[in-house]
């Protein structure tokens, strides 16, 4: 049996990832995605999502290298669920396993695109909430 959709896509965003080719992973995004960069700061939308890749892969000294080692697709009508373990590496950052969480819905040509992209993982809970979010978006 083949690889889902959606595991493809997610392999796609991590070649973008690790080659840098941010308007690639951009495009894996619907328009007002969210992005979790870590406890209480996300990056809505694509053009927001494209700068905070940009400003990560400067942060990891653009040697920033991310694998799949698991995942796990539940699906019901336009939505899924995807409960992935995620290897993430850098020339600062030592190879580390974050169980990251995606929602993914498909848009009107029946593509999926991703609309919640929590990969730095469920160490968000850990962090507990702060009551405040920064959100890096246009909008209010």
């Amino acid at each position: 049996m083949g690889k889902h959709p959606i595991e493809l896509l997610i392999a796609k965003a991590d070649e973008a990832i690790n080659n840098e080719d941010f308007d690639a992973l951009a495009n894996i995004y619907t328009e007002d995605a969210i992005l979790v960069i870590k406890p209480d700061m996300n990056a809505i939308g694509r053009p927001h999502i494209k700068k905070a890749f940009e400003a990560i892969a400067a942060h990891f000294e653009h040697s920033l290298h991310v694998t799949q080692a698991g995942m796990k697709i539940l699906e019901t009508g336009d939505t899924a669920l995807v409960l992935a373990k995620t290897i993430v590496s850098a020339s600062n950052l030592p190879a580390t396993e974050r169980k990251a969480t995606y929602v993914f819905r498909r848009d009107n040509q029946h593509d999926w695109l991703c609309a919640i992209d929590n990969s730095y993982g469920h160490d968000l809970i850990a962090a507990g909430p702060t009551g405040q979010q920064q959100r890096l978006h246009g909008g209010s």
